[in-house]
């Protein structure tokens, strides 16, 4: 994926990964989103992801909004992402093991 280019890169975007990705722990992780973002978009992201999941479980949206509740614009945005996005939503959620 090295020749992978994103539209949001810029230097400013490659600090903020480099800073995400040298984090080792879940507690690390915990307090550099407690510091760097607000509490609902942190929520939002939180939401986000979970609403991929259940997708890829294949819920449907009735239930995804129910247990998430997320609207069904966020799970239409979600889903097109996950068709027909950058594959970002798939790379994690298949390295991400469930319970």
């Amino acid at each position: 994926m090295a020749d992978y280019k994103s539209k949001l890169e810029s230097p400013e975007m490659d600090y903020l990964c480099k800073s995400i990705l040298c984090l080792e722990t879940k507690e690390e992780c915990y307090k550099f989103f407690e510091d760097i973002f607000t509490i609902n978009e942190l929520k939002a992201v939180d939401q986000r992801l979970q609403v991929a999941k259940m997708l890829k479980q294949k819920k449907t949206y009735t239930e995804i909004a129910a247990a998430t509740g997320a609207s069904t614009a966020t799970i239409s945005r979600v889903n097109r992402c996950l068709n027909y996005g950058s594959d970002g939503y798939n790379l994690v959620l298949e390295r991400i093991k469930w319970e």
